[in-house]
């Protein structure tokens, strides 16, 4: 119960901050917990251009490996619909989401059902959904990264912003430990209003860009 309290303390705290201001990388009070371990991110900029956390191994080899496991990705945790966020734009959200990022992986290296000692373990997961008006509320029930954001407009027509969360790993099959950590968050397009449900279509380039950026990935390019 204690540390149920403490973890409510700090989702709602990371909400806030969000309120707050509009960090184009995902703050620590958002990380979901997929990741087993979120020390070593460094902001760097991906090859589409976006914004991203990531770690790779200093002895990180692409060489070294020839297949990679894949492990479709998830909602982590498994999120609820709402009037604005339906079971449909979930379930088609997810889908398109795992076959973009499956196509892409598999560009880099030939995806196999079993490891073997030069595999890597692909895991990834999109970790949640929230609005922030609704938000508080929400987000005691399922911790989430996918945020809904409220802008004012200059007219006072109040629009919503969508944003995305992301985070994955790849694995090395024969140690069992992680190579390369990501956490991203990508922006969709914005909503008219509070009301206005989010479509599949709202967050589909942020998937897109996801899915170029895992084909394009140069672990020789240093971070900016």
């Amino acid at each position: 119960m204690r540390t149920h309290t403490f973890f409510k303390v700090a989702v709602l705290t990371g909400l806030l901050a969000v309120a707050g201001c509009s960090s184009k990388v995902a703050a620590p009070e958002q990380y979901s917990g997929f990741l087993k371990d979120y020390s070593g991110l460094q902001q760097t900029t991906s090859a589409t251009g976006k914004p991203t956390l990531r770690w790779v191994d200093p002895s990180y080899n692409e060489a070294n490996y020839d297949s990679i496991v894949w492990n479709p990705i998830t909602y982590y945790p498994v999120p609820k619909p709402t009037t604005q966020i339906g079971q449909k734009t979930l379930d088609e959200l997810l889908s398109y989401t795992n076959n973009k990022m499956k196509t892409a992986i598999g560009q880099r290296k030939p995806i196999v059902a079993t490891p073997g000692p030069r595999s890597l373990i692909f895991r990834g997961a999109i970790t949640g959904v929230t609005s922030k008006q609704e938000g508080l509320q929400f987000y005691e029930v399922v911790p989430v990264a996918l945020v809904v954001a409220g802008t004012q407009m200059a007219s006072g027509h109040r629009t919503m912003d969508t944003h995305l969360y992301f985070e994955g790993e790849l694995i090395d099959a024969k140690t069992g430990k992680p190579v390369m950590k990501v956490v991203r968050k990508g922006e969709g397009k914005e909503l008219a209003n509070e009301n206005t449900p989010m479509g599949f279509a709202t967050l589909k380039q942020v998937v897109d860009d996801m899915a170029t950026d895992a084909t394009m990935f140069d672990v020789k390019k240093p971070m900016k």
